[in-house]
């Protein structure tokens, strides 16, 4: 498998998805500011998130490329597992249907204390959670794609949900506030049917068959879900750890919003470049270890993390010093404020402290998964979850919702390393000197380059896109021939 080449085009696609993202922010931010309706769309898209990460792209996919390559593709199993899942799904979504008053409830007490926003929040989550049956088809199609090496079309789904809810927004920016939320809850629905249809269809023309029959409870399905029980425990307590972040700063009024905002900033750089590198990664490490081809999986690790971290670096420090500018030039239109732009800002200054962190991990945590290895992932996150918790609970009457990025960041460092330390234990990971020696490089240029940033003058939405181009132009040359070298 080329590597590089795929990490590179799954890198693309997510980087026009977040682009497109963007786009879409910036119209939510001008026809909803960040305050009372943004927080509703926002904590009612959390939800259907959560289970389009633990039952699709997360545990699911984690664990079903590895045994599926190494049941060689089998067309049987691919079939129970699709169906075995799509009654799961019908099942959670008859439950959670009933039970929206108790789940909003939970995940944002502070809305209890205004009833027309809470019941809006009900209202527009039941809408919105059908799309979890939907997404979640999509990314089993998608992980079977995956396993055959076929990236691309999957990759580029996220943008046709984007490109859907900004043509909703810009027909619906003539209605009512009310009625944009509904809208746009309709309409990721419909996105989720649409890239479901798209990616069957490409599955169908691959001549792999792929259709519902019935469950059958076999040894390899009683495994898979043994095994998902685990590693949804584990994922799951990055996505408790967002809930509880959500929960604690619903207490704060426009909260809510500002971390939407300064982590949808921060998850750019790693979305395009480390959730790229981890889904080439647990395939084609899923591969050499299914060989026990050890000497492949180390280089494909330490290339990995070479070229990411590259990328990586220069992203915080580019975020770090740019935080206000970027904000205010991007979202202070229409129903934004500068209070807004401030907040956000200081939560993205925190955050982005995390990235290098999650990136190493990412290579850690698909190396364990590669190896079938669920339950190193689940101690890790249970411990870097209840560290979170503390400090999130602890700084919030001190530092109000920058509790919350500063929980992520420690979290995040001590969950990368527990995570380093089980692979070096089990061999599974073997750390060059040349890796050690072009991430410091690349630190270091990116850190002076950094340093010169903040004397440049930044007035308006031109200006930062030159001040970032020529950041760009400076680094990445350098940084290319001396990682080359390496």
């Amino acid at each position: 498998m080329k590597l590089g080449k795929h990490i590179f085009g799954v890198g693309a696609m997510t980087g026009i998805s977040r682009i497109f993202g963007f786009i879409r922010d910036m119209l939510i931010a001008q026809f909803l500011g960040a305050g009372r309706l943004s927080d509703i769309f926002f904590a009612a898209f959390k939800l259907p998130n959560l289970f389009r990460d633990l039952l699709g792209e997360g545990a699911l996919s984690a664990i079903f490329v590895p045994m599926f390559t190494d049941q060689k593709k089998d067309e049987n199993f691919a079939k129970n597992v699709f169906s075995w899942l799509m009654v799961s799904l019908l099942g959670i979504t008859i439950i959670f249907e009933i039970i929206m008053p108790i789940i909003i409830l939970i995940l944002a007490p502070g809305f209890s204390d205004d009833p027309g926003k809470f019941e809006l929040t009900i209202m527009i989550s039941r809408v919105m959670f059908f799309y979890v049956i939907f997404v979640c088809i999509a990314a089993f199609l998608s992980a079977i794609l995956n396993a055959f090496s076929k990236f691309t079309l999957a990759a580029f789904m996220p943008v046709l949900m984007n490109l859907m809810l900004i043509s909703a927004l810009l027909v619906a920016g003539r209605y009512s506030n009310e009625t944009v939320l509904y809208i746009m809850a309709v309409t990721v629905v419909l996105s989720g049917i649409i890239q479901s249809i798209i990616l069957w269809t490409r599955i169908r023309k691959k001549h792999f068959g792929l259709n519902l029959v019935i469950p059958k409870w076999t040894p390899k399905i009683k495994q898979l879900f043994k095994r998902l029980g685990v590693s949804i425990f584990g994922n799951g307590f990055y996505q408790i750890n967002i809930i509880i972040g959500t929960l604690v700063a619903s207490y704060q009024s426009g909260a809510v919003s500002w971390l939407y905002y300064s982590d949808r900033v921060v998850q750019l750089p790693f979305a395009i470049i480390g959730l790229a590198a981890g889904t080439v990664l647990l395939s084609s490490l899923s591969n050499a270890i299914a060989d026990k081809n050890m000497r492949s999986v180390y280089i494909q690790q330490n290339s990995s993390i070479r070229q990411a971290l590259m990328l990586i670096l220069p992203s915080v420090v580019g975020l770090f010093v740019l935080a206000q500018p970027i904000i205010k030039h991007l979202f202070e239109h229409g129903a934004w404020t500068p209070e807004s732009t401030h907040a956000v800002a200081a939560a993205i200054m925190i955050q982005v402290l995390v990235l290098p962190a999650m990136m190493v991990s990412q290579v850690y945590s698909k190396t364990l998964y590669a190896a079938q290895d669920v339950r190193t992932p689940v101690r890790t996150s249970v411990i870097s979850l209840i560290v979170a918790s503390v400090l999130y609970l602890a700084l919030f009457p001190f530092i109000g919702y920058l509790a919350i990025p500063v929980g992520v960041v420690v979290s995040g460092y001590l969950k990368n390393y527990l995570l380093g330390r089980a692979c070096k234990k089990r061999n599974l990971f073997k750390l060059e000197t040349k890796t050690i020696k072009s991430v410091l490089f690349s630190g270091l240029f990116s850190a002076m380059l950094g340093a010169g940033l903040w004397f440049v003058p930044i007035h308006g939405i031109i200006s930062l896109l030159l001040v970032i181009i020529v950041f760009g132009i400076l680094y990445l040359p350098v940084a290319f021939l001396i990682n080359k070298r390496f």
